[in-house]
């Protein structure tokens, strides 16, 4: 099966869609004739496909979620895939394709979703479409896009020129098809009834940002949590500086466990190394400090350390010398 493809995709409804950042704002210009404002534009997430196996037992590769990534930004959004201007609704300008940390699709893969910002203009034909997202009552989207190749999961050709059978199973192998070599975009809809199921238009609730201290807390406290972007970048850095922390306390223990075992060789040269440096690895290191400043305390006494130019008192006499006189 090669050509067009329509991919209908279920999700929720996104609930910080009328924050517009600048950078947002800037890409949303580039479509209009004039320059809008934050005021004038509803802008909304909407995941618009996935690498799982959808109803139709089909399923995306990463590969072509990547290439859909370029071909989406700029297109239009409709309803029930009706080409005609009266049904234009919104407009894409961002896609990015992004992993989600710890879910797996049906066949085991890391999971991969094509992610999608698009605006709306907010005007008085546009505020019942508005209501509607964020009511959850728009929430299911569809693709249309060409496909090059739709290769079979069991023996790799493509399902056109092979035996098996989409949704059959053959030596413990489900058959379903791999949409590769995506060449066009065509559109994305608002639909009644998807055929893929994690995908539409994105729910999210961006809080009040947690600071370092609450974050640890709930990581100590609570089983599962969710962190919003700057939240994980503050983890991040904050574990960064721990790692640095941890790299030079390694190099100080070193230091100073060396330290420990010459003075000890000194001091106690009837202590092999090997046993010195047993027990110096079940030290802490204060204990190794302590050790450090007993063992320095005892050298002292035994190799006495002296400045260099350091003149020690002669107590030869000129009497004492007389063998040595001519």
């Amino acid at each position: 099966m090669t050509g067009e493809i329509k991919k209908e995709i279920n999700a929720v409804t996104d609930s910080t869609t009328a924050k517009v950042t600048d950078k947002e704002l800037e890409l949303i210009n580039a479509y209009s004739r004039r320059k809008l404002t934050k005021d004038e534009v509803y802008v909304f997430g909407v995941v618009l496909c996935d690498n799982d196996i959808d109803r139709d037992n089909e399923r995306f590769t990463v590969e072509s979620l990547f290439e859909l990534e370029k071909l989406f930004v700029g297109k239009t959004g409709i309803f029930d895939h009706s080409p005609t201007a009266k049904n234009q609704t919104a407009r894409i300008f961002a896609c990015s394709v992004e992993s989600v940390d710890g879910r797996k699709t049906a066949t085991g893969d890391d999971y991969f979703r094509l992610t999608a910002r698009a605006y709306i203009p907010k005007t008085k034909g546009n505020d019942e479409i508005i209501q509607a997202i964020d009511s959850g009552i728009l929430k299911e989207v569809s693709i249309g896009c060409a496909a090059g190749e739709v290769k079979c999961s069991v023996c790799g050709e493509s399902l056109n020129h092979c035996s098996h059978i989409k949704g059959e199973t053959y030596g413990g192998r489900k058959c379903y098809g791999e949409l590769c070599g995506i060449y066009d975009a065509y559109e994305w809809s608002f639909v009644a009834v998807p055929a893929q199921r994690s995908a539409g238009v994105i729910k999210s609730f961006k809080g009040k940002e947690m600071k370092m201290e609450e974050i640890l807390k709930s990581i100590y406290t609570e089983k599962d949590i969710n962190l919003s972007g700057e939240e994980c970048k503050k983890l991040c850095s904050y574990i960064d500086e721990l790692k640095k922390s941890a790299a030079d306390g390694v190099y100080y223990r070193d230091s100073l466990t060396s330290e420990v075992l010459r003075l000890s060789a000194v001091v106690q040269p009837d202590i092999s190394r090997e046993t010195m440096e047993s027990v110096a690895k079940s030290m802490s290191v204060v204990q190794l400090k302590e050790f450090k400043n007993a063992f320095e305390k005892r050298a002292d006494s035994i190799l006495p350390s002296v400045p260099q130019l350091y003149k020690q008192k002669n107590n030869i006499t000129a009497e004492s010398n007389g063998n040595f006189k001519i």
